[in-house]
């Protein structure tokens, strides 16, 4: 701990509550060694003052965490109000008609509820994000890289589907050619995503009830007026006219919701904001970690068995030819705004709640997005070239393939995508129910720092490439036709059994290249929560909380020790500070 009468306050950032975070800088240099600060401090001091407003790369800290939980549980589940799910319940009931669709919904939510549940506890309980949680889940400080790039993937592709949604609406609603409306729709959330979580935070909690009330309000007019549009609904056979329930129809639907299983990182990203769990807020606390944890997946298969409904109607009810865009959320909610009141009104009310939905959404998609591509970057070329960089990057990928019309293709993409996301929730959901709690192999607490960890652990690791490749495989046919429909099985099955194998087999080695941070202090408060204590980091010269710290492997010019933060260690290029590894 520094000597207050050293310090000097410096930065200032006031909290949603209000209260200013202080991050203290010690003057002058000499007194913290400025004389034996390593080269390469540049992207030390830039990645740690960039971050201060997101803690883009690390833990985040109990100063920082000013949010009740009844704020960050809204502003969690104002992130899942995509219209994709209008669109995906849409596409799957046309194709596979409505018990299958409604089944495969439920065995997806199922599964990610239960795969997304420990992950969600992790993220609140310990404040760090699902990369932080992978590299201590079997897959080690660089074995989680590729993991970033499968959430990476999952934004640009969601992005660009609710983009592509926001450009029907304008087309439909203003005559804005699609091209332009693509352009739009990536341009319009930039200057909400530069300013991090505070102003996701307070944009989420703003637009939430205008949100809710245009989305429910005309779904329940139609069931209210048209009571036996429910019975049509039951009966719609979809596109194979096949009456009764067909397994493989029921998998290949569950296989495009479970697409959305990487949804639970971006609920993470607000989770990890969550205030420590004491005696007094733990029934809220529990209940916030559930609801807006692995309980966004409730509300999402019930939007998707809505857009089901309103397609079927619009199908059924109104023009057989109206599953050309009965899939498109635009039409569906103008289909039933236009039985409720003027066309005009209908028209504007149809075109507000696309825009609402893709923008709350969207800078969600493009904030963690932007964290993902950072967090890989910086990790292997130990620069920060600073995570607005990759704002860019994301919304550039996401601009191309909404240019090129994914959206004809939604099924096929997101049906091969959903492969990859489960063999890496479903992995790191193994490692901490299985390994962590039942065979108590791997760490219980969570590691993530540089240093602390092996670069690859092939736990996680091969576990992960081992259920994508082989269920990939069989989504593309390589096992016969007859096994294709089942793809999700094999990602899931293999990445729920293989972790605890390998962690078995190498008897747990690879988890923990050390056990020892060299710090004294402890680790976590009397409730359990990550300590509130603070050290200075002798490269940046900022003060970081306890879990953010390990003793630096270059001690000070009086042979004192230092410390050093797991992000100024993470942008060291010579290796110099890493304490050496335990034999």
């Amino acid at each position: 701990m520094t000597d207050d009468s050293k310090t000097t306050q410096v930065l200032e950032t006031p909290t949603a509550g209000g209260s200013p975070v202080g991050v203290a800088v010690v003057e002058p240099p000499e007194a913290i060694g400025a004389g034996s600060r390593p080269a390469g401090n540049a992207d030390a001091m830039s990645a740690a003052k960039e971050s201060l407003e997101d803690y883009t790369l690390r833990f985040a800290p109990r100063s920082y965490r000013k949010w009740g939980a009844g704020v960050v549980a809204t502003s969690a589940l104002g992130g899942i109000a995509y219209l994709a799910d209008f669109s995906i319940g849409a596409n799957i009931g046309i194709s596979y008609g409505t018990v299958n669709a409604i089944i495969g919904i439920v065995v997806a939510a199922v599964v990610i509820f239960a795969t997304g549940f420990p992950l969600a506890y992790y993220a609140a309980r310990y404040n760090i994000d699902l990369d932080l949680i992978t590299r201590g889940s079997g897959f080690g400080y660089y074995g989680s890289v590729v993991s970033n790039v499968i959430f990476a993937t999952f934004t640009f592709i969601f992005f660009a589907l609710e983009g592509s949604i926001m450009a029907q609406g304008l087309e439909l609603g203003l005559g804005i050619p699609q091209w332009l409306g693509y352009a739009a729709s990536t341009l319009i959330v930039v200057p909400l995503v530069i300013y991090g979580m505070k102003a996701l935070s307070k944009m989420q909690v703003w637009t939430t009830p205008l949100w809710l009330l245009l989305m429910v309000v005309p779904v329940g007019y139609l069931v209210i007026s048209h009571p036996d549009s429910i019975g049509e609904f039951f009966a719609f056979t979809g596109k194979s006219g096949a009456e009764g329930t067909n397994l493989a129809s029921v998998m290949l639907a569950a296989g495009v919701c479970l697409s959305l299983m990487a949804q639970i990182a971006e609920q993470i990203d607000y989770l990890r904001f969550m205030p420590p769990k004491t005696a007094e807020n733990r029934g809220a606390w529990w209940r916030v970690v559930i609801l807006a944890g692995p309980g966004w997946v409730i509300f999402g298969a019930i939007k998707q068995i809505v857009g089901m409904f309103i397609a079927v109607y619009l199908i059924a009810r109104l023009d057989p030819a109206a599953s050309a865009h009965a899939n498109e959320p635009v039409h569906q909610f103008l289909g039933v705004y236009q039985e409720m009141m003027p066309a005009w009104l209908a028209m504007t009310l149809a075109v507000v709640l696309v825009v609402i939905s893709q923008i709350k959404i969207n800078v969600t998609n493009a904030y963690s997005g932007s964290l993902a591509w950072t967090n890989s970057f910086t990790r292997i070329t130990k620069s920060y070239p600073g995570r607005m960089v990759f704002v860019v990057v994301n919304l550039v990928i996401a601009l191309v393939l909404m240019e090129a019309n994914m959206f004809e293709f939604l099924n096929t993409i997101l049906g091969f995508y959903a492969n990859c996301a489960m063999a890496w929730v479903v992995t790191v959901a193994s490692d901490i129910a299985i390994n962590k709690y039942l065979l108590k192999i791997s760490p219980k607490v969570p590691e993530f720092r540089r240093g602390m960890l092996y670069a690859v652990n092939p736990v996680g690791f091969i576990s992960m490439l081992a259920s994508a490749i082989v269920s990939i495989a069989v989504f593309f046919g390589a096992f016969g036709p007859a096994v294709q429909p089942y793809s999700p099985i094999f990602a899931v099955g293999l990445a729920l059994v293989l972790p605890p194998v390998l962690a078995v087999l190498t008897r747990g080695k690879y988890y923990l290249r050390r056990s020892d941070d060299g710090i004294d202090l402890p680790m976590f408060d009397a409730d359990g929560n990550p300590s509130d204590a603070k050290l200075l980091c002798h490269v940046t010269g900022l003060e970081f909380e306890r879990p953010d710290m390990v003793r630096s492997a270059q001690d000070g010019p009086d042979g004192e020790q230092q410390f050093i933060s797991s992000l100024a260690l993470s942008t060291d290029k010579s290796g110099e500070l890493l304490l050496p590894a335990e034999t």
